[in-house]
Order: structure tokens, then sequence, then C-alpha cells
């Protein structure tokens, strides 16, 4: 398992429950699924990744937590949300207003695009401590935020304004605006993308030490397997909408089960492996409405059988907490 390792799972609270989600949006006038009974669990001061390629449904079930995808064009049609024990999809406005920040709080993988241009960052922040914790709405707090996300000179960087700010300052900012609200679980969804490898090391690093520091959990949502080994306890992986394995994140890297997280595995570069072209998964994620009828990473897949193209594989426990999307899993 990933640093920060504390107790046994089952003795920690649960601070986030997914259980057979499934998602639609409408599209031409028709509901068309994107998230296909996806579970999930994570507790508290534990780091859960959720892997897969863009189109996967990763960033879809992230923002069901919290219920922010778009009303009317997106619903969720089965399954339960629960956030400390309190179902999520039978909130009302005021409850949901409550739990975001409070409970969950969000770190989007463009800060520029998620800062005000035409506010100082300290500002931004502060408006975020009057709505979560108004005793605690002054620039002392603001300061020691920016302390606590490794921002040097903050009485100075507090007063500046975003595009002042390089990527990497930025993205501390979002942390520590997201932290404002002291969350019990923080979802950072691809939070590294635009950054550069030195810089993506520092965030990750950043989120693994205050996960540490303030006893949250995190869920973290990346396309990029190679940063997980480190970081997570557990990793779940997603392909068309569904999780197709789930496993403490050690035992995953060293023998993946299922044939996408393997080709996911071999598309990752090994330093001090000598220069050889690369592992590529052929063909793309196939798109909502349009998944095959059996496995639905048959077309795709190296080791894929003559029955692959109708069975429609179950998530089976196979032992030592880990579970694979895959009757053959084995060979």
């Amino acid at each position: 398992m990933g640093e920060g390792q504390g107790s046994s799972p089952a003795m920690r609270v649960p601070v986030l429950e997914i259980r057979g989600l499934q998602v639609e949006f409408r599209s031409q006038g028709d509901w068309v699924r994107v998230v296909d009974g996806a579970s999930l669990c994570i507790h508290e001061g534990e780091t859960l990744c959720l892997v897969g390629e863009s189109g996967c449904g990763k960033s879809v079930t992230a923002l069901s937590i919290a219920r922010l995808l778009p009303h009317g064009l997106s619903r969720i049609s089965g399954g339960q949300i629960l956030l400390l024990g309190r179902s999520v999809e039978t909130m009302t406005v005021s409850e949901l207003r409550e739990i975001r920040g409070s409970v969950v709080s969000y770190v989007f993988q463009e800060p520029g695009a998620s800062l005000n241009p035409v506010f100082r960052v300290g500002r931004q922040i502060l408006e975020s401590l009057r709505l979560h914790r108004p005793g605690r709405a002054h620039d002392a707090e603001v300061i020691r935020l920016l302390k606590l996300v490794g921002i040097p000179a903050p009485e100075a960087r507090m007063r500046d304004y975003p595009h002042q700010l390089s990527g990497g300052m930025q993205q501390r900012i979002m942390i520590a605006m997201a932290l404002a609200s002291e969350p019990k679980l923080l979802v950072a969804d691809e939070p590294t993308t635009a950054l550069d490898v030195t810089i993506q090391a520092q965030i990750l690093d950043l989120i693994r030490d205050l996960r540490v520091r303030l006893g949250m959990a995190v869920l973290l949502i990346t396309h990029n397997l190679g940063i997980v080994g480190d970081f997570a306890d557990r990793v779940a992986v997603m392909y068309a909408g569904q999780i197709v394995e789930e496993s403490p994140a050690r035992p995953l890297l060293r023998r993946p089960l299922h044939p996408y997280t393997r080709a996911l595995m071999q598309s990752i570069p090994e330093l001090g492996r000598p220069a050889i072209r690369l592992h590529a998964v052929p063909g793309t994620v196939p798109a909502p409405g349009q998944w095959p009828s059996g496995c639905r990473f048959a077309p795709r897949c190296a080791q894929v059988r003559s029955e692959c193209g109708s069975l429609r594989p179950e998530l089976h426990d196979v032992g030592d907490q880990r579970e694979v999307r895959c009757p053959y899993w084995q060979g």
C-alpha cells in the first residue's frame, strides 16, 4: 500500500460510499448512460486513485459526489452516494450547499480557469472562509493556509492576481481554497495535468503530506498509473463506465489482473530501462451509448476469446482485497 497507511480500512470511518452508481446524460432527446454500476468506498485518512483513459467516466463519477453535474442535462438513474452516511441524491439544495466544501472539496486540473482573474488570490480564499468558517475569515487565517500549502512570502502573495503566479503556485492556491473549509474528503481531478514533471511531483507530495497531517480522505482522479505507486492506498481502474479492477495499490502494480490494467501498465516508461517503443493500447474508449454488448474491453484486448463478445463479466472478488471484471484474469 501507499505511504501514510494507517489502521485497516475496516477499522476506519467511511467518508464516501458509492454503491452501484448509474449516471445518464440527455443527448438528442434520449438518456445515455455514462457511468454504469460503479461502486467505491473511501475511509477516513485513506487515498483512493481512480484511474483510466479520458472518456471512461472518472470525472463524471467525481462530480456526482456533490451533485455538481448540470441540472436537467444529467441524472443519477440508479445506485446510491453516501457522504458520512448521508444520502446525497435525496439532499435538498440547502443541504447540498452545506456539504459542498465543508464535507467534500474539489481541486481541478486547470487552476487558471478556476481562479477569478479580477480578484486577488487572498480575497478568493477569504471568500471561501466567509462561506464555510466565518469565525476564521481574516487575513491571519489566509496567511496560515498559504503557509500550509508551501507558498513563500504569503503576506505578499495574497495580494497577487492569479496571472502573476505560476501554474504550480495557482494550483497551491486552489488547494488552499479547498482546505479553507476543512473538508473530510478532497477530490483532486487530474490536479497535475497542466504542470511540468517537477511541479507535478511537488503538488502530489503536498496533497499526500496534507492528507497525513489533516487526516482527510483523498480521491485522486488520474489517467496515469505511474504516479500512484507511492501515493495511493488503493486503486480503482475504470473503463467504459465500469470499475474493471480494484486493489490495494502495490499488489496491483506488481501484478495487474485485468487485461486493461496490464495494458495501461505496459504503456508506462520505466526509469533505467533501455529505450524501447512503448506499448500502446489499440483503438479508443467506446463512447457512451456505443458500448459493446459483451465485455467492453474485448475489441481492444490482446487476450480476447471468442466468448468475450457476448459475455458480460461481473466484478469478481479474487481474495486479498482485490476485485476484477474478467473471468480469465488468471491467464
